[in-house]
C-alpha cells in the first residue's frame, strides 16, 4: 500500500479547494491543517492552481498532503505533477491519467459511477476511486454496490455533511471528499479562518469515530 492511500485510510477526509483565489489559499490552507485535515487539493479548474500547489508543497511540506483536483486529462495531470501534486483526482475515468501517475509512483483516484467503471479503474490501476456524484446518489446506492466490490478503496464525493457524514461511512465509504461544506471560501475571504479551523475540526472528529 503506497503511502497517500494509507494517509487516505487513515485520515477519511480530502478537503477539495476550488475557486480560491491566490492570496487566500494559504492561510485556508493553515486553517485546514490547524483543524487536522491531512489531505487537500486544489481543483485545477481554480485559476492559478498549479501554482498554489507548488507552494502549498514547500510550505506544508510534512503536514499535509497536496493534490490536484480536476484533473481530466494527461495534460492536467502532467501540469499537476509538474507542481508537486502527491495525488491527483478527477471526476472522470481517463485510464492514460492512471497510467501517467502510476509510472511515475503518484497515486490517482478516478472518478467513476457506475460498477463497471469502478472494476475498470482498478483494473487500470487506481488504487482507489471517486464515487461521484454522491449527493444525487445517495447512500443508499454506495451501500448496494460496496456489496460485490468490497474490497475497493471509495471515496464518496458530493453531499456529505456533518449532520450525515457517519451514513456515508456506515455505507461503506472509506473516505468523504468535502468542499463547500468543509472550506467555506465567504469566511476565508473574510478572514475568519478560527470558522474555518473549528470546522474542520468537527470534521475530523466525526470522521475519526467510524
Amino acid at each position: 500500500m503506497n503511502d497517500m492511500l494509507k494517509l487516505l485510510l487513515e485520515h477519511k477526509i480530502v478537503a477539495i479547494l476550488r475557486g480560491i483565489e491566490d492570496r487566500h489559499a494559504d492561510a485556508a490552507g493553515r486553517a485546514l491543517i490547524d483543524g487536522g485535515i491531512r489531505l487537500m487539493e486544489i481543483t485545477m479548474n481554480t485559476a492559478g492552481a498549479a501554482a498554489m500547489i507548488d507552494r502549498w508543497r514547500s510550505r506544508f511540506d510534512g503536514e499535509a498532503a497536496v493534490g490536484a483536483g480536476t484533473v481530466t486529462d494527461v495534460a492536467l495531470a502532467e501540469e499537476a505533477v509538474a507542481a508537486g501534486a502527491q495525488f491527483l483526482i478527477s471526476p472522470n475515468l481517463d485510464e492514460e491519467v492512471i497510467a501517467y501517475g502510476r509510472e511515475r509512483g503518484i497515486s490517482v483516484w478516478p472518478g467513476v459511477m457506475t460498477p463497471t467503471e469502478i472494476v475498470k479503474a482498478v483494473k487500470a490501476g487506481a488504487d482507489a476511486v471517486k464515487i461521484f456524484p454522491m449527493g444525487t446518489l445517495g447512500v443508499g446506492y454506495l451501500k448496494e454496490i460496496r456489496g460485490p466490490l468490497n474490497d475497493i478503496p471509495m471515496i464518496a464525493t458530493g453531499g456529505a455533511d456533518l449532520p450525515n457524514i457517519a451514513e456515508y461511512f456506515e455505507a461503506g465509504a472509506n473516505a468523504v471528499g468535502l468542499g463547500s461544506k468543509l472550506v467555506n471560501l465567504q469566511w476565508v475571504r473574510e478572514g475568519k479562518l478560527e470558522l474555518v479551523e473549528e470546522r474542520a475540526r468537527l470534521f475530523v472528529s466525526a470522521a475519526q469515530k467510524k
